[in-house]
């Protein structure tokens, strides 16, 4: 069974990748990915959430990160539909 992850982190690395961060809701675990701007042009955009497998994702050990993530994805679950481009 998969887990839903949200967007809680886009930033720009020195490479000029996207480095998109989705969190679950409790904001303890996290997957990460990075993508080439073209590929998330290509593909239709950043969506506000997606499905991962529970075996795939990292632990937050961090508890500021952890209650900041659990903030954000809380925020993007209010405000956004999973599919919807953010």
């Amino acid at each position: 069974m998969e887990t839903r992850l949200w967007l809680v982190e886009r930033t720009y690395d020195d490479k000029g990748l996207i480095s998109l961060v989705y969190a679950t809701t409790d904001g303890d675990a996290v997957r990460r990915i990075e993508r080439a701007p073209i590929a998330v042009e290509r593909s239709g955009g950043v969506t506000a959430a997606v499905d991962a497998d529970p075996e795939a994702l990292e632990p937050v050990d961090d508890d500021d990160l952890q209650e900041r993530y659990a903030a954000e994805a809380a925020r993007m679950v209010e405000r956004h539909d999973p599919e919807e481009t953010v």
